[in-house]
C-alpha cells in the first residue's frame, strides 16, 4: 500500500516537472469545465465541480476534511471565473497556464492571487493509517 502510494506520487510529480509534459498535466481541470460544462454542456457546473472535487475525496475517504466547503474543512478552493476559464497548454507550450482561474486557496492560505504566485507553501501531505483514517503532516 505505501509502495502504491510512493509510485503513484513519483508518477505524478514526474508528469509535472519532466521538459516535455502533456499539456493536460497543466489544463486538466479548466479543460473540463470549460469545454464540457460551459460549452457542450453535457454535465452542470454544480456538478462538474463535484465530479472534480467531492467525488475523488469521497472515494480517497478524505471528505469532508477535504473536497467539500464547510466548517473544520481543509479550505483548498479554486475561485475561477466560469466565462473566462479555458486552458492555454500545447503540446508546444505543455507549462502555459490556464486562464479564468482568479485565486488558489491551499488549506486557507492565498497561493495564487490573479497571474501571481504568493510564495505560500500551505499543502500538507496526507497519510492513510492501517485503520483507513487519513492524517496529515503539518497542520
Amino acid at each position: 500500500s505505501c509502495a502504491h502510494v510512493t509510485s503513484a506520487h513519483l508518477a505524478s510529480h514526474r508528469i509535472l516537472v519532466v521538459e516535455k509534459v502533456h499539456p493536460r498535466a497543466w489544463g486538466t481541470f479548466p479543460r473540463f469545465i470549460a469545454k464540457y460544462s460551459r460549452e457542450l454542456k453535457l454535465m452542470p457546473l454544480r456538478d462538474m465541480v463535484a465530479h472534480l472535487t467531492s467525488r475523488p475525496a469521497k472515494v480517497l475517504n478524505i471528505y469532508p476534511e477535504r473536497g467539500s466547503v464547510s466548517v473544520g474543512a481543509a479550505a483548498d478552493l479554486v475561485l475561477f471565473n466560469l466565462e473566462t476559464i479555458r486552458d492555454l497548454a500545447t503540446y508546444e507550450q505543455p507549462k502555459t497556464r490556464s486562464e479564468g482561474i482568479e485565486m488558489v486557496l491551499v488549506n486557507g492560505v492565498v497561493a495564487l492571487d490573479g497571474k501571481n504566485l504568493t510564495g505560500a507553501r500551505a499543502g500538507v501531505t496526507l497519510r492513510r493509517r492501517e485503520d483507513g483514517s487519513v492524517t496529515s503532516r503539518g497542520l
